[in-house]
């Protein structure tokens, strides 16, 4: 009879991660940048091998002032490497990933036994959100992984007998999860149970100890230095305002404003607990109600490894949920105390009634899901036009999915932690490799871009109005935008000054901010993506209204490298 028994008593950190790299790995290099954050950091990565300018972070000539470029570094090195932004824009977050896994599978194996860190390591790779981070190009896989090399530095030294250079570690981990995403400092949380912990270590240390010990955030603004004194060197130098406006937004509106004045993304205290945790926290998730009456044994037996990871993920929730702004993904650095939590009772939890029903149910649930997402797609002249662009039979990959789920769970009936992990390992393989491929063209503007390179002659301008990151990433041709941030009413006017300006010019653009200035009749429609229709139009097309205005705003300009749209 199949039980979970071989699954709980693996240790070997080679399965785990061959395991991880199947799954975070599937489908390297068979999709491109999907919107929203991935081609903005692809782009910028592109651009930095292409232009020579590695230290300011430029979106198509323009400055990105929103993040620091760590995690674009990680994506030009790749494209370095590989020649192709198609598989070097997931390399940080799969590398990251693998990273993360491997410091829990340590952490667990020395506070426990390598059994659990074996699990523990499992747990966290398929705890959705973290997947979902780790086959994502977003910057917080890379900064998951700093902050958890934090942790992993502290708690070899609080519990590990490592030595102080373990706690430096920790300290100078921090400061690289600041330069990847101001939260690195996120790290820092599991010293303030510490002080519970280790309350007598701390009464009686020594002088000697509190020097080594105040040395620690010396090490972190070694780490913060390693990219902020040459970017302050450079500002200073040039004198330029532009880079003078960079420095402040980067060093206090995307740090301290955002954190306690977000305008954007504003969600109530509990956001977190009710939206987030319960579903991308899965499987776990289901298994909370228990695993917090174990987490209540250990803090009263007062069992340091049970406070100290505790303490710290209760710490990161409040934090995140303090904040006005909030998105799903800020929470992903919990997930690794989270797994590391949970591995020593599943084997327990295992053998109740209700923990067992509630993890093989899921796997029962998203098998028949998908097989009823499948008969709509089939049968729904709605959603059939809807996903006309999918080709022909898109419902296949969506039936063979739940159809291999509900297999996976009949023959895995008697071991439910076995199914579940087997069936997300399924979901995401199928996901990632297949529903992927023929999600691609929907979800980029290579078609539009490149009807646009087919309809302005050779020689002739193009501007774009209302443009995304992708479609310069997409871009065939060298073009002009206006900046990101310029409102759509001001795009709409230059853009008419613009064409009018000078004879062979076209825009591109957005319908919202199209049809402002240019008449719908004589406008071509290149494709619907994002939402909405993109028009080409000519000074032909302009509204009477629009004639004769003169250009306020002078354009950046973009040149696509030698391997645009690969």
């Amino acid at each position: 009879m199949v039980n979970d028994r071989y699954l709980l008593n693996q240790t070997s950190l080679g399965w785990l991660l061959l395991i991880a790299l199947v799954v975070l790995g599937a489908g390297l290099g068979l999709r491109d940048p999907w919107p929203a954050d991935e081609p903005r950091f692809a782009l910028i990565a592109k651009e930095m091998v292409e232009s020579g300018q590695w230290l300011f972070p430029m979106r198509g000539g323009e400055i990105y002032p929103d993040k620091p470029p760590m995690f674009m570094w990680g994506i030009a090195i790749g494209y370095v490497l590989t020649g192709s932004i198609k598989v070097a824009f997931l390399l940080p977050s799969l590398l990251s990933g693998l990273l993360t896994i491997t410091l829990v599978w340590d952490l667990g194996r020395r506070l426990w036994s390598p059994s659990v860190g074996f699990l523990a390591g499992l747990l966290l790779l398929f705890t959705v959100q973290f997947t979902l981070q780790a086959k994502t190009a977003q910057i917080d896989a890379l900064v998951t992984c700093f902050i958890t090399l934090g942790v992993y530095g502290f708690i070899r030294f609080l519990l590990c007998d490592g030595g102080w250079r373990w706690y430096w570690l920790g300290w100078f981990a921090a400061g690289l999860g600041i330069i990847t995403k101001g939260v690195g400092l996120l790290a820092l949380l599991i010293l303030i149970p510490a002080i519970w912990t280790h309350w007598e270590k701390i009464r009686t240390a020594s002088r000697a100890d509190w020097l080594k010990g105040l040395a620690g955030p010396l090490f972190m603004l070694l780490a913060i230095g390693l990219w902020l004194v040459p970017m302050l060197g450079a500002v200073a130098q040039s004198g330029d305002p532009i880079l003078q406006a960079y420095r402040d937004n980067i060093l206090l509106r995307q740090t301290v404003t955002r954190y306690a004045s977000a305008w954007h993304h504003v969600k109530p205290f509990w956001y977190y607990l009710s939206s987030v945790i319960p579903p991308f926290w899965l499987p776990l998730s289901l298994l909370l109600p228990w695993l917090v009456v174990e987490w209540h044994k250990g803090i009263l037996a007062r069992d340091k490894r049970i406070i100290l990871l505790l303490g710290y993920l209760v710490l990161v929730i409040v934090f995140f949920s303090a904040s006005p702004g909030k998105r799903g993904v800020y929470v992903t650095p919990g997930t690794p105390a989270l797994a590391l939590l949970a591995a020593p009772f599943i084997g327990a939890l295992l053998t109740r009634v209700w923990p067992a029903r509630l993890l093989g149910g899921l796997g029962w649930l998203l098998g028949i899901l998908c097989v009823g997402g499948a008969g709509a797609l089939a049968f729904s002249t709605k959603l059939a036009s809807k996903v006309g662009d999918l080709g022909p039979a898109p419902w296949l990959p969506v039936l063979a999915m739940g159809a291999a789920l509900l297999l996976i769970n009949a023959l895995l009936r008697r071991a439910p932690l076995s199914a579940i992990l087997c069936s997300l390992a399924v979901g995401w393989l199928i996901y990632s490799s297949w529903i992927c491929v023929k999600l691609n063209d929907m979800r980029t503007p290579q078609g539009v871009m490149t009807l646009a390179a087919e309809q302005v002659p050779a020689g002739d301008e193009l501007l774009l109005a209302g443009f995304k990151e992708q479609h310069l990433l997409f871009s065939q041709q060298p073009l002009w935008h206006y900046s990101y941030q310029m409102p759509d009413g001001e795009q709409a006017r230059e853009a008419a000054a613009w064409v009018a300006g000078a004879p062979k010019r076209w825009v591109l653009g957005s319908a919202d901010i199209m049809t402002v200035c240019f008449d719908p009749a004589r406008m071509e429609n290149l494709g619907n993506r994002h939402r909405t229709d993109w028009l080409l139009a000519d000074s032909a097309a302009l509204k009477p209204e629009c004639q004769g205005l003169a250009a306020r705003v002078e354009p950046f300009h973009y040149a696509p490298g030698p391997h645009a749209g690969q």
